[in-house]
C-alpha cells in the first residue's frame, strides 16, 4: 500500500462498469483520501476507457488482468447479484480485500464460503449495504430506545420504483435477478436493525413476470420472537417509494428516502404521539463516503465493520427462508 504511515493509501481496483459505480461509488471513490483509484476493469475496452477518463487511473479489459496487478490491494465489485460469489472468492485468491455491492450472496451456503475465504486468508471483505451506515437510523434508534414509542409492536417498510428497461440486468435470472434481491433486501435489513435477531418470514408473496422470468413484486411478513411483525413491500412495478415506519404502544415514527438518500438530504424524522406530532431535521450525510471511510479503517486500521460477518450471514438466511416459503405468483 502507497504512503508512510501516516498516509497510507489503498490502491483500489474496479470490476466492473455498473451504473451504480458510475453514479454514485466512484465519486466518493475519487474523493477519499485514504483510497487511490488504480484502474477499472471491464469486459469490453471501450467501457473500461470511458470510467478511467471520468475518474483517474488505468482501464483494464478483462476482470483477471486486473486482480494480477501488484498494486491492487483491494477491488470494488459492483457486478451482477450472481457473479458475486465466484469474483469475490478470486479477487480474495488473489490476495484482495474486497467491498462487494449488496446482495452479498445470492444464499446462505455462497455467503459462508466467501466469508470463510477471508477469515483464513486474513482479509477483509464488507458488503456496500450504504443505507445502514447512514446517522438516520441511529436516531431513529435512539427514540426507540428512549420509550417515545413505547413497545415496538410493529415495522412497516417499503422499496419500489417504476419498471426498467426491458434490457437491464435486474431482469436476468441468470444474473441474480429479481426485486427480493435487489430492493427487498433494503426493508429486510432495516427490520432487522429495530426487531433483532431471530426474525421469521410467517408469509410471503412474489409476484413472476412471465417475460423474464423473474420477481417484479413481493411481500412479506416476518415475526421475533417476541412476537413483533415487519410487513415488508417491494419491487419495481411501482410508483417511487423508500421508506419505513416503526408503530409502538405509544407512538409512531416515520422515515422517509430511508435507503438512498442524497449526500444533501437533511432526513425528516416524523415522531407520532397521544395528541402530539413532532417532525425533526437530522443533519445530512453522504453514507457512501462513510461505507468508504469505513473500508478504509478496516484495511488499513483492522477496525471492524459495522456490518458483521453475523450480519450478513442472518441475512442470506432470511433471503433463503423466504423464498422457500414464498407463495409465487406467475
Amino acid at each position: 500500500m502507497s504512503g508512510g504511515p501516516a498516509g497510507r493509501r489503498i490502491g483500489l481496483g474496479v470490476l466492473g462498469c455498473a451504473d451504480i459505480a458510475w453514479r454514485r461509488v466512484l465519486p466518493a471513490v475519487v474523493a477519499e483520501p485514504r483510497l487511490r483509484l488504480v484502474g477499472v476493469a471491464s469486459r469490453t475496452a471501450d467501457r473500461a476507457h470511458a470510467f478511467a477518463h471520468r475518474f483517474g487511473g488505468d482501464a483494464v479489459e478483462g476482470y483477471d488482468r486486473l486482480l494480477d496487478r501488484a498494486d491492487v490491494d483491494a477491488v470494488y465489485i459492483p457486478l451482477p447479484t450472481a457473479l458475486h460469489g465466484p469474483w469475490v472468492m478470486r479477487a480474495l485468491a488473489a490476495g484482495k480485500h474486497v467491498l462487494v455491492e449488496k446482495p452479498f450472496a445470492v444464499t446462505r451456503v455462497e455467503a459462508e464460503r466467501m466469508l470463510d475465504l477471508a477469515r483464513t486468508s486474513g482479509l477483509r471483505v464488507m458488503e456496500n449495504f450504504m443505507f445502514i451506515y447512514h446517522g438516520q437510523h441511529a436516531a431513529v434508534r435512539q427514540l426507540v430506545d428512549e420509550g417515545e414509542i413505547g413497545e415496538v409492536r410493529t415495522f412497516s417498510g417499503a422499496f419500489g420504483f417504476p419498471p426498467l428497461p426491458d434490457t437491464d440486468v435486474r431482469y436476468r435470472a441468470e444474473l441474480g435477478g429479481g426485486a427480493l434481491l435487489d430492493v427487498g433486501v433494503y426493508p429486510i435489513r432495516a427490520a432487522q436493525m429495530f426487531l433483532g435477531q431471530g426474525l421469521r418470514p410467517r408469509g410471503a408473496v412474489l409476484r413472476v413476470d412471465p417475460r423474464h422470468g423473474v420477481d417484479v413484486q413481493g411481500n412479506v411478513l416476518l415475526q421475533s420472537p417476541d412476537g413483533a411483525t415487519a410487513e415488508l413491500s417491494f419491487g419495481f412495478d411501482h410508483y417511487y417509494r423508500c421508506d419505513y415506519s416503526l408503530w409502538g404502544s405509544r407512538g409512531r415514527i416515520i422515515l422517509e428516502r430511508a435507503y438512498t438518500p442524497p449526500a444533501t438530504r437533511q432526513p425528516l424524522l416524523r415522531l407520532e404521539q397521544q395528541d402530539r406530532v413532532q417532525e425533526l431535521r437530522l443533519p445530512p450525510q453522504d453514507q457512501i463516503a462513510t461505507v468508504l471511510g469505513e473500508f478504509a479503517a478496516a484495511v488499513l486500521d483492522d477496525a471492524e465493520p459495522r456490518e458483521t460477518p453475523a450480519d450478513i450471514l442472518r441475512q442470506a438466511t432470511l433471503l433463503d427462508q423466504i423464498r422457500a416459503c414464498a407463495e409465487v405468483d406467475r
